[in-house]
């Protein structure tokens, strides 16, 4: 039996690759922490180096979310070594370990002086494969108000406000019976704050007036 801390380990560093410098460095050459927001992550590279980059850049991180929570907590063989008190099974809670650590490794990564992303992406990975259908709601919503803001920051901040909110809504307004809701509502809740944490300076632009917009969106050209 792999050790809960070793998952926890593995996940981290699986979360601090740092894909977008990987990609950057690899692709044009750069540190992408020196242009743009000087941010270590998809949006910037989506405005440094383009639609494409970028796309491919978010997709690897959420990628991170998933490969911690899909594959690497299955590593965890037998029962978790102390008592579980969540309505979860035990692989469930490996699995938000797991998550939670990629997070973690995404926003503080070893590999690149503990400054690296925001979170959205790779928690978004790693909530697909808890709760997907609160994803793909908090993903509506996050196209729904970048597209009419060009604001990403913005569109993230609102998904992460969606994603327990519709789990909320979900349970006490709709009668859906959520698994474990009573202890995933806190722990979405929790992750919601942490995606405003890290979106802290994003929200003084936003208030200030001076956050930066993506107008040039490829996919509507004619």
């Amino acid at each position: 039996m792999i050790p809960i801390t070793v998952i926890a380990i593995l996940s981290y560093l699986v979360g601090s690759v740092p894909t977008s410098i990987i990609v950057a460095r690899s692709r044009r050459g750069i540190d992408i922490r020196q242009h743009g927001s000087g941010n270590a992550g998809g949006t910037n590279v989506i405005r440094v180096l383009g639609w494409k980059i970028g796309v491919s850049v978010i997709a690897a991180d959420m990628a991170k979310g998933l490969i911690a929570t899909m594959l690497i907590a299955r590593l965890m063989y037998g029962p978790i070594p102390f008592e579980n008190n969540t309505p979860f099974d035990d692989f469930t809670v490996v699995q938000i370990i797991a998550g939670c650590a990629a997070i973690l490794g995404h926003i503080w990564t070893l590999f690149a002086g503990f400054k690296g992303g925001k979170g959205i992406a790779t928690a978004g990975g790693m909530l697909l494969g808890i709760a997907p259908i609160e994803v793909a709601i908090s993903l509506g919503v996050f196209m729904i108000v970048f597209l009419i803001s060009h604001y990403v920051s913005l569109g993230s901040l609102s998904a992460a406000v969606s994603f327990p909110l519709t789990m909320f809504l979900r349970e006490n307004v709709f009668m859906v019976d959520i698994t474990g809701y009573n202890t995933l509502i806190y722990f979405s809740v929790a992750i919601s704050l942490l995606i405003f944490f890290t979106h802290r300076t994003n929200i003084k632009r936003l208030l200030a007036g001076t956050e930066n917009r993506i107008v040039r969106m490829p996919f509507f050209k004619k």
